[in-house]
């Protein structure tokens, strides 16, 4: 009786295990490394690098990057949203 329970938890615990990973963002065109492109910053590891540009229908997207200990860019945080920057 006990395995059959731990073998119920167990059948349970991998598919929850597999809700709890947080999605992380993806580039998009006009992001820093859309494309797969490696950017080396001059900056040192741990400064946060921010972005913005206009998106797909005229949204504004805002991104953030961190400087890796090798020097490249990982993205971070993205955000989309109406461009109130009318003219």
């Amino acid at each position: 009786m006990r395995i059959v329970s731990v073998i119920v938890a167990l059948l349970a615990a991998v598919p929850l295990a597999a809700c709890t990973t947080a999605n992380e963002p993806q580039p998009i065109k006009g992001s820093l490394t859309y494309g797969g492109k490696v950017i080396h910053s001059p900056y040192k590891p741990g400064t946060v690098i921010d972005n913005t540009f206009l998106g797909k229908f005229g949204y504004r997207i805002s991104e953030r990057y961190v400087v890796q200990p090798d020097g490249t860019l990982k993205l971070t945080y993205q955000r989309s949203g109406q461009d109130y920057y009318i003219e």
